[in-house]
């Protein structure tokens, strides 16, 4: 079976982040029912892309059901003051949001101090700096981005009353054959753009696929499309057009 692998990892907090940071809530009031359903939902979906899902996220949708359940059961009118059932998930969640906040203003730190080298021979001639490209095949773009974007070409796609058994080939390496011809036919382009016309789930999941994998090649850059669930996509290879490549 073809499987992707992430080279960066990213566990169940962020996961939770994501959601709070999409819409906008309240760290310290977090809608259980809804997150803990949304949770389940994107598991569901990173299972289907056959993506490596780390036994931290089965264990966090088990703390969040238990969660759930707690906030469900009615509380006991003589006991004490009891605690919400959300406060050690909210600690969790705000200890582990400063700290990744901190780790990337260090490695913003890091950066900046990786471009400063202090003058020793001040007799060499004179060059000019050339700025570099930005090739940076991931701009913004985490996993839980992909399968937003995800969800929301399976959303798109038309439904079928009538269910009809097709056996399909589709293989990862012919979408990627598919993907960098669109790039060079429509230049850059989005997820949803690129499986609109398609009406079969499988050939959509193989799509993502075959995205990740040129991605991990390094051969296409993604980037968020703001205010939509949807992914950027360009090449970062110069394409020959379809008429010159002919020739």
């Amino acid at each position: 079976m073809y499987r992707v692998k992430l080279t960066e990892f990213e566990g169940p907090l962020d996961l939770l982040l994501f959601f709070i940071k999409r819409d906008e809530l309240d760290i310290t009031n977090i809608p259980i029912s809804r997150i803990t359903q949304e949770f389940l939902e994107y598991l569901h979906l990173m299972a289907s892309l056959d993506l490596e899902v780390a036994g931290d996220f089965i264990v966090m949708a088990a703390t969040l059901m238990q969660i759930k359940v707690r906030m469900l059961l009615p509380r006991d009118e003589n006991a004490t003051e009891e605690e919400d059932p959300r406060a050690e998930l909210v600690r969790r969640l705000i200890e582990y949001k400063r700290f990744k906040e901190m780790s990337l203003e260090l490695g913003t730190m890091e950066g900046e101090a990786r471009k400063v080298y202090y003058r020793k021979f001040f007799e060499a001639d004179p060059r000019e700096l050339v700025e570099e490209e930005d090739d940076s095949f991931l701009k913004d773009v985490s996993l839980f981005n992909l399968i937003s974007a995800y969800k929301s070409a399976l959303d798109q796609m038309p439904r079928k009353v009538v269910h009809e058994v097709q056996l399909l080939s589709v293989s990862v390496d012919e979408q990627m054959s598919f993907v960098m011809d669109f790039l060079r036919v429509h230049g850059p382009t989005t997820l949803l753009a690129l499986v609109a016309h398609m009406v079969e789930k499988i050939r959509i999941i193989v799509t993502v696929m075959a995205v990740l994998e040129l991605t991990k090649n390094k051969v296409v850059a993604l980037s968020v499309v703001e205010g939509r669930e949807d992914i950027g996509i360009r090449s970062l290879t110069p394409l020959v057009p379809m008429n010159l490549a002919k020739v």
